[in-house]
């Protein structure tokens, strides 16, 4: 055990006078015994600005004695029936347990090893049990429900509540991480999954306690502009202390602060350890964490002990008791949880002589049941009821609990405790000897589920519970009961239409287009939520600032700068742009918060949130996966993209995959368009599907700052731009003939190759534009797959052979991305042609665009380059034509590969 300091009040060399200090203590006592702690609280205030004003520097503590933040008499009296509830909680932890131990012993020829965690739920379930009986509401008529980050980890306990309740079978508890036949119980909460159940995922740590921030602003956002009321809603955010390492889970806690979010509450299940071993075995994370929220701005309760410790504390006249508790490091905390009374009594009392005379007259039983205050139903019962009550900040409550809790030798207090998964026969018979589990000795083998008879005292108190809060929890809407109907096409004619002679605009002007038509829509309108990372200028969207305003919970205080200008920057109260400042994981998280609004709210919103393309899915992927398992649905917009096109801001700011990364999320629809009438057509395309048949997918549309002519939509294109590839310019009449594909920017020096190939090689070329090279890929691995499990049947032909069957020639496709976007549909190329592709594989640098794509080996030039070679390979050209055009454009043979350059 760590040595301890014996003076209480500093020593004797830092107090010049410790008779004073003690007169000053007992005055301050006596103020508060005769007047309240608030009034003390106010003198204390007092004293410090007058020090203050005399020059003396006082540093701010943000941290507060290592007790309980409630004081007994202060607490709310629980209304509910402690000890049944304390037999559900036993029930809820024996079926947990038996849950994951059941799924550990199956199948032994396959290893019997499909995981699970007993601790986690272990430690948490009196806080569980407290807010499924008493705080936590379903949806109902007059409420809209509350929102619940559960801890990922615990979900083992919230099945075996749900099982209780009678939502979930016995046959799906015992298919537990068995989900392959579609019976089985997901092992962490994952909405994609178990859709009408689990609200959100939240076992990629960090990732919970940040959504749930911007959860929280989102329904106030909701309320603000008058689309649904959610003023008595609140969220609930459940996470490990050792989560809060996670830079994701403190990130936002300022802007909670900043906004008043006092419908949002986090839960942080102090137990001590984290995966492996102690948080802080050399420190004390309550009191780092209480610093840090109370810091940045929110309620801080912290709940340390339970109801076993008031009589000891309240005899703590001299402070030895909580000098003691402030200077026991967390990693002897554990050890002593680890261990039992005796070793308490010697090395946690036996601090202080005092100490120990005070647990004299206590057993050693006695003292190990002296409890954490996780654990203690009354006194967390009265720390939600002071976090609910709480207005104008957020609240976060620090409970001290132990992890593994009831598991004993298994894993109580371990370091082991969060893989325990496969506890023997005796370790099961001690978890129910200690929860006093109706099982007999006979039945302990097969470990069976746990469920009282339906007219018992503790089901029917179970059920009523619920129905007096609205309903049963987690639950989740799969969509919203509103039906919103999407303008046709013609709407957007903006986009649609060619340019004006002399007139040129980006992809992204084209988007901007498309948003300003979508806000006049009077019943579509209202429901967009533009989302900027502080970049509108770049992307050319102010004008939207003074049309629909930003939101700001407390208006505009201040005369902005450019007030005399239309474009003012203009804040609003029921602003309609979320503006989250240089924030690329708050914009993701706002993004996910709108678009998953119909399940949370009942109400369809139609987010669309543009970043720098680079910015994007590669630093938010996490998120970007979360909102896939989420269901999300909405448009986000990879700004400035292409690897050649953002042509000044170099390596770290140039895309080249963030069309790769796309293809990885299953319900991700990804288009990389070149033209105007392409991203009117995608935009709309994907507000049917989203907002009218209220499908589970999600855009991602990269966009140019790359200004030239749009040509307009060619009629009855409309479908195949979709599909992701059409024929947008064909080529003369002329043999032999090539095939060129491209999108985004490079399609137009695909365009220019054409011309090039005809005028100086006598080549056709027909120029195909393929907005989706992921969703060609998608459509070719799918005919693949029926074709393999179908051979009887007439094969089905990939939309890319479709496309190009007809058009004969090599292949050539040349992106702004790095070779392995194009080089997807290489399987469903027509059989018996080549295809070459050309990328930008590489790190990006700066210069001027035409340099750019010169150095990576993807323009004009090197797509006549490339089309010879094709051509010269199937004997339609002599191959000296290839080395005639590399000596034609200067293209150098000898310098090195843009991958390693």
């Amino acid at each position: 055990m760590s040595a301890q300091p014996e003076n209480l009040f500093g020593s004797s060399a830092n107090d010049a006078d410790s008779q004073e200090t003690r007169e000053w203590i007992d005055a301050l006592s006596a103020v508060i015994a005769a007047e309240g702690r608030e009034r003390g609280h106010f003198l204390l205030e007092q004293l410090l600005e007058q020090a203050r004003q005399e020059g003396i520097d006082m540093p701010f503590s943000a941290t507060t004695g290592y007790v309980n933040t409630i004081e007994p008499d202060d607490e709310e009296r629980c209304p509910g029936n402690l000890e049944i509830e304390e037999r559900l909680r036993a029930y809820m932890r024996w079926n947990a347990m038996a849950m994951v131990v059941k799924a550990n012993r199956l199948h032994p020829e396959d290893g019997g090893d499909l995981g699970g965690h007993i601790s986690s739920f272990a430690s948490l379930a009196t806080m569980f049990g407290a807010g499924f009986n008493h705080f936590w509401h379903g949806e109902s008529e007059n409420h809209g429900g509350d929102c619940l980050y559960i801890q990922g980890h615990s979900s083992p306990g919230i099945y075996a509540r749900a099982y209780l309740e009678g939502r979930l079978s016995d046959e799906q508890m015992l298919s537990f991480r068995q989900e392959v036949d579609g019976k089985g119980l997901s092992s962490y909460p994952h909405p994609k999954l178990m859709p009408g159940f689990w609200q959100f995922p939240t076992v990629s740590m960090g990732l919970g306690p940040l959504m749930a921030i911007y959860q929280a602003r989102f329904l106030k956002y909701l309320h603000a502009r008058g689309i649904a009321n959610t003023e008595n809603r609140k969220v609930w955010v459940f996470c490990g202390d050792g989560e809060m390492d996670e830079v994701e889970s403190l990130g936002a806690i300022g802007m909670a602060a900043r906004e008043k979010l006092d419908n949002l509450v986090f839960v942080v299940n102090c137990n001590l350890q984290r995966l492996d071993g102690p948080v802080r075995g050399n420190g004390k994370i309550i009191q780092e964490l209480e610093g840090e929220f109370r810091g940045a701005g929110w309620n801080v309760i912290k709940l340390i002990w339970g109801s076993y410790w008031d009589p000891l504390l309240a005899r703590d006249k001299e402070g030895i008791l909580r000098k003691i508790m402030m200077d026991t490091l967390d990693g002897d905390y554990q050890a002593m949880k680890a261990n039992d009374g005796a070793f308490v009594r010697k090395h946690f009392f036996g601090q202080h002589p005092k100490a120990l005379e005070m647990v004299s007259k206590m057993s050693d039983e006695d003292i190990w049941r002296l409890n954490r205050g996780g654990h203690d139903p009354q006194k967390v019962y009265a720390a939600y009821h002071r976090a609910v009550n709480h207005k104008g900040q957020p609240t976060v409550l620090l409970i001290k609990t132990v992890k593994g809790f009831g598991m004993g030798k298994a894993g109580e207090a371990k370091n082991i405790a969060h893989q325990a998964k496969k506890l023997t026969d005796e370790d099961i018979k001690a978890f129910r000897d200690r929860f006093n589990i109706p099982i007999p000795d006979e039945k302990l083998a097969e470990i069976p589920f746990y469920k009282p008879e339906e007219h018992t005292p503790e089901m029917r108190y179970l059920h009523e519970r619920r129905k007096a809060l609205g309903g049963y929890l987690p639950k989740r809407r799969t969509k919203a009961d509103e039906q919103l109907h999407v303008p046709p096409l013609e709407t957007f004619k903006a986009v649609l239409e060619p340019t004006a002679e002399g007139r040129e605009i980006s992809t992204t002007q084209a988007y901007v287009r498309v948003l300003t038509t979508l806000l006049r829509d009077k019943e579509l309108g209202p429901r967009a939520v533009p989302i900027l990372v502080d970049e509108a200028r770049t992307f050319g969207m102010e004008g939207l600032f003074r049309q629909i305003g930003i939101y700001n919970p407390e208006g505009q205080k201040y005369t902005p700068q450019d007030r005399d200008q239309v474009s003012y920057y203009k804040e609003d109260v029921a602003g309609q742009i979320l503006q989250e400042g240089i924030n690329e994981a708050g914009g993701m998280a706002s993004w996910i918060a709108a678009a998953t609004s119909y399940s949370t709210n009942n109400r369809i919103m139609i987010p669309f949130y543009i970043y720098y393309s680079m910015f994007g899915l590669q630093r938010v992927g996490d998120l970007a996966w979360a909102a896939g398992d989420m269901q999300a649905r909405g448009f986000l917009l990879g700004g400035t993209s292409g690897r050649t096109t953002l042509n000044g801001e170099g390596l770290q700011h140039e895309d080249g995959h963030s069309q790769v990364l796309a293809s990885t999320i299953p319900n991700c629809l990804s288009y990389d368009p070149s033209f105007a009438h392409e991203v009117g057509v995608i935009m709309h395309n994907g507000l049917k599907r989203m907002v009218e048949k209220q499908d589970n997918v999600f855009y991602y549309l990269t966009l140019l700052n790359e200004n030239y002519p749009m040509p307009g939509l060619i009629p009855g294109t409309e479908e195949q731009i979709v599909k992701g590839m059409y024929m947008c310019k064909p080529g003369a009449k002329l043999t032999p003939r090539v095939q060129l594909l491209g999108s985004g920017s490079i399609l137009r020096e695909s365009i220019a190759a054409q011309e090039l190939l005809e005028k100086e090689w006598g080549v056709a070329a027909d120029v195909w534009s393929c907005p989706s090279f992921n969703e060609l890929a998608r459509d070719g691995q799918d005919a693949e797959r029926w074709n393999l499990l179908h051979p009887t049947e007439p094969a089905r032909v990939p939309f890319v052979a479709q496309q190009l069957e007809k058009n004969v020639g090599p292949v050539v496709a040349s992106t702004d991305y790095i070779k392995a976007f194009a080089e997807q549909i290489r399987p469903f190329i027509p059989k018996g042609r080549t295809y070459k592709v050309l990328g930008t594989d590489g790190f990006g640098r700066s210069d001027f665009r035409s340099k750019l794509r010169e150095h990576f080996e993807i323009n004009r030039h090197y797509i006549v380059v490339a089309a010879l070679k094709a051509l010269s390979e199937e004997g339609s050209v002599p191959v000296a034509k290839v080395a005639e055009a590399i000596k034609k454009y200067g293209i150098k043979t000898d310098k090195v590969n843009p991958l390693y350059a």
